[in-house]
C-alpha cells in the first residue's frame, strides 16, 4: 500500500503547511508551475518525487522534468500533464500520449488552482482526473490545497483533497 501526494502550482513557494500535507507520503506528483529548485528539493526530503513543467516552469530541473509523464505506482498508471487538455480524452485520444500507448487509470494536471476529482464516466477511459489545487495561490474561493490518494495492488483506494490546514475540501470514498 502506498500514499501518494499531489501538489501543484507551488510558483517557487512550499510552505510548512504543503509539506505537512504531504509528510508520510510515499510519492509525490508534482502537476507543474515549481518556479524554483527549492521546491523540488524540499519535497524530495519528503519522497521521490514525479514532476512535469508548467506554463511558469522552464528546463531548469534537468533531463527527468519534461511536459508530461507517465509514473506506475503501485500497479497504477498516471498521466501527468500541467494542463487540463492534455489529460483528457479527446477525439484523438490523449493529447499527451502517443496513439497505441498503455491508458492510464488516474490522469492528474494543475494550471486551474481549483482542486476537483473527476470520476465515472466524464473522466473515461481513465477512472480519475484529478487537479490537487494550488498549493500557494489558490482560485476560486477555495484553500491552498493539496491531494491524497491511496493505492494498494493496481487499485486506487481512496482520493482526497485537504486544505493546507488540513480540512477536507472532496473525497471519493473508500470502495
Amino acid at each position: 500500500m502506498k500514499t501518494v501526494g499531489l501538489i501543484s502550482d507551488t510558483h517557487g513557494r512550499l510552505s510548512t503547511g504543503a509539506k505537512a500535507a504531504l509528510a508520510g507520503c510515499d510519492r509525490i506528483i508534482h502537476a507543474g508551475d515549481i518556479c524554483g529548485k527549492d521546491v523540488l528539493r524540499e519535497l524530495e526530503g519528503i519522497a521521490p518525487v514525479t514532476a512535469i513543467l508548467g506554463n511558469n516552469d522552464y528546463p531548469e530541473y534537468g533531463e527527468g522534468v519534461g511536459q508530461t509523464a507517465q509514473p506506475v505506482i503501485e500497479g497504477v498508471r498516471f498521466l501527468v500533464g500541467h494542463y487540463p487538455r492534455l489529460v483528457q480524452w479527446g477525439f484523438e485520444g490523449y493529447p499527451a500520449l502517443p496513439a497505441g500507448g498503455p491508458l492510464p487509470r488516474v490522469c492528474v494536471h494543475g494550471h486551474t488552482h481549483i482542486p476537483e476529482i473527476v470520476a465515472g464516466k466524464a473522466a473515461r477511459p481513465a477512472d480519475l482526473i484529478v487537479c490537487p489545487g494550488s498549493a500557494s495561490q489558490p482560485r476560486g474561493g477555495f484553500p491552498a490545497s493539496v491531494g491524497k490518494m491511496v493505492l494498494d495492488e493496481g487499485k486506487v483506494l481512496s482520493c482526497e483533497i485537504v486544505s493546507l490546514k488540513g480540512d477536507m475540501l472532496m473525497s471519493l470514498p473508500k470502495p
